[in-house]
């Protein structure tokens, strides 16, 4: 079946995609500002969203170089852990999160044959706890981000059955809320960012019937604003980030058509900078890599036709890439 499309938003303005892979090429390369220091703990991530923008939009080879490439994929390569994790930056300690974010790449470059997979399955397995949950590190914080990640990097390394699979769907399942929303743990608020997570990893795992489909949908499609963007809570402000929070697990559920798509496509491009590149949260607001990455993504859901490489909702990585993997991209059904 088709992807949705957004109607005719995409002819009315359109995706400044040179002006995009430049500026996030330049990101890469900028060392000396205080947005580069302030991120050093994620920057794992931070490679992640800008290199998936980059195959998303179909400029990776023309805005990453092979010395640039390498370069990353030695970077990547400094922030092995012992334990077999990856940290988020050079020094900082392994975490499950960062642990995703370097399979993603590599999957990305198609390097997997650089990794490490029994290292990484070690670790992984190290971090479930016996209620199911994953905890993100050594020090024991849990939360339902954890069980994806977990569950995302094993699917990608064909790994899933090394981990009580059933055992954290059900975990996830006890953080389901009345209004079939998701919290990070039993109790915790909904929030479209949790959603993303517990949906993805019930999606992987085989039990999207934990999900209760028509009340989470009702309560993502609330999400919209009359400005068209989405919110990740009730009565917040809308952010191009939910683009993708909140629409992918639209797509997973079948329901993207419960939103209007047109206006959330013309919020995001009405957040671009069209002459230096770039994606903000809000219009008029600075750009930063986090948002062109989730910007790009949300558009390529709806059908965007500057995203040459659809990218997928459950392991938010590009058609391409999971085909190379062997593993079925996920196909929005039509009710």
């Amino acid at each position: 079946m088709s992807s949705p499309k957004a109607g005719d938003c995409f002819e009315k303005s359109s995706l400044a995609v040179e002006a995009h892979g430049k500026f996030i090429a330049r990101a890469s390369s900028s060392t000396d500002t205080l947005e580069h220091a302030f991120t050093e703990h994620l920057r794992l991530s931070g490679i992640y969203w800008g290199v998936c923008a980059l195959a998303t939009i179909g400029r990776l080879d023309a805005d990453l170089g092979a010395e640039k490439r390498e370069e990353i994929l030695s970077y990547v390569e400094s922030c092995r852990c012992e334990s077999g994790a990856y940290s988020g930056g050079v020094g900082h300690d392994g975490h499950i999160l960062y642990t995703l974010s370097a399979v993603q790449i590599y999957a990305l470059f198609d390097e997997m044959d650089r990794l490490n997979p029994d290292a990484i399955v070690a670790y992984v397995k190290s971090m479930q706890r016996e209620d199911g949950s994953f905890q993100g590190d050594e020090w024991g914080e849990v939360d339902t981000r954890f069980t994806y990640c977990a569950l995302s990097a094993l699917r990608l390394l064909n790994r899933l059955h090394e981990v009580d699979v059933e055992g954290a769907c059900a975990y996830i399942n006890a953080c389901k809320n009345f209004d079939g929303g998701f919290g990070a743990t039993p109790g915790g608020e909904s929030h479209a960012g949790q959603v993303f997570t517990c949906v993805g990893a019930l999606a992987i795992g085989g039990r999207l019937d934990y999900v209760d489909g028509d009340l989470l949908g009702w309560w993502l499609a609330e999400r919209q604003v009359k400005m068209g963007g989405l919110n990740g809570r009730p009565e917040k402000l809308p952010d191009v980030c939910y683009s993708w929070w909140v629409l992918s697990s639209l797509s997973v559920l079948g329901k993207t058509h419960w939103i209007d798509r047109d206006a959330l496509c013309r919020f995001i491009l009405r957040c671009q900078d069209v002459t230096s590149g770039g994606i903000s949260d809000r219009p008029d607001d600075e750009p930063d890599v986090y948002h062109t990455f989730f910007g790009i993504a949300g558009l390529s859901l709806m059908g965007h036709p500057a995203a040459v490489e659809p990218i997928d909702p459950l392991f938010a990585l590009p058609n391409s890439v999971l085909a190379r993997l062997g593993i079925k991209p996920w196909i929005e059904s039509k009710e």
